[in-house]
């Protein structure tokens, strides 16, 4: 029993490293130019190994996804992982989502997905689902959370579908986070070469401009007691 637990953490590893080797073969070299020899090469394992894990190239690139929103979720957190005040939760949460995606890593990985989309659509697909689906989920269950389904405006109000959280939401991280993320895309500004970390986001140059845009879309809604 010992010594099967040890090979299955064994397996387990060697299949993370592949992963790991992947993407970077991948974000080196386009999805088309990369190829399962150079996976097994730059990872030092066979290529009998590398088959065992993943049966083709697609299935290692849509596996190589599913370790990029691993990452990028245990980075991103949840709202409440960023301050007690909802407007400044939600701020700092679009700031935080604004840095990890102007960051030349995560640049590359989208571009990466956008030119395998033709050949491979489920992976566009699930590089959306990862990234943008998500986010947009946890600022829409936070928002529910801290102002109700019709945004805080009490109860006699009449109900108001822009306070509706998913669209309030969408509304913000439009606001907030897509016209930089769009120019970086597409190389009009420059990317954050470093992996940005929490203690700069204090000092992000957008923040002050994305509280105002919070504090507008979020003026006149009251949290939840």
């Amino acid at each position: 029993m010992r010594h099967e637990g040890t090979a299955q953490r064994r397996g387990e590893e060697l299949r993370r490293h592949i992963l790991l080797t992947a993407k970077d073969v991948f974000l080196e070299t386009g999805f088309e130019r990369a190829s399962m020899d150079a996976v097994a090469a730059r990872a030092g394992t066979s290529k009998r190994s590398l088959y065992a894990h993943f049966e083709s190239k697609d299935k290692l690139f849509l596996a190589v996804l599913d370790l990029v929103r691993e990452l990028y979720l245990d980075r991103l957190r949840t709202p409440d992982a960023y301050a007690d005040e909802p407007a400044e939760a939600v701020a700092l949460f679009c700031g935080r989502f604004l840095q990890l995606m102007t960051w030349e890593s995560q640049l590359r990985t989208c571009r990466l997905s956008i030119t395998a989309a033709e050949r491979l659509p489920g992976s566009s697909r699930a590089y959306y689902d990862a990234v943008f689906a998500t986010t947009h989920e946890r600022l829409t269950v936070y928002l529910a959370e801290k102002y109700g389904p019709a945004g805080g405006a009490g109860e006699d109000a009449a109900p108001d579908p822009d306070a509706d959280p998913a669209a309030l939401a969408e509304d913000l991280l439009a606001r907030t986070v897509l016209p930089r993320l769009f120019r970086a895309l597409l190389d009009v500004e420059e990317s954050v070469k470093e992996m940005p970390d929490d203690a700069a986001l204090a000092d992000h140059p957008d923040l002050p401009a994305i509280r105002r845009r919070v504090a507008a879309a979020l003026a006149g809604r009251v949290p939840a007691s």
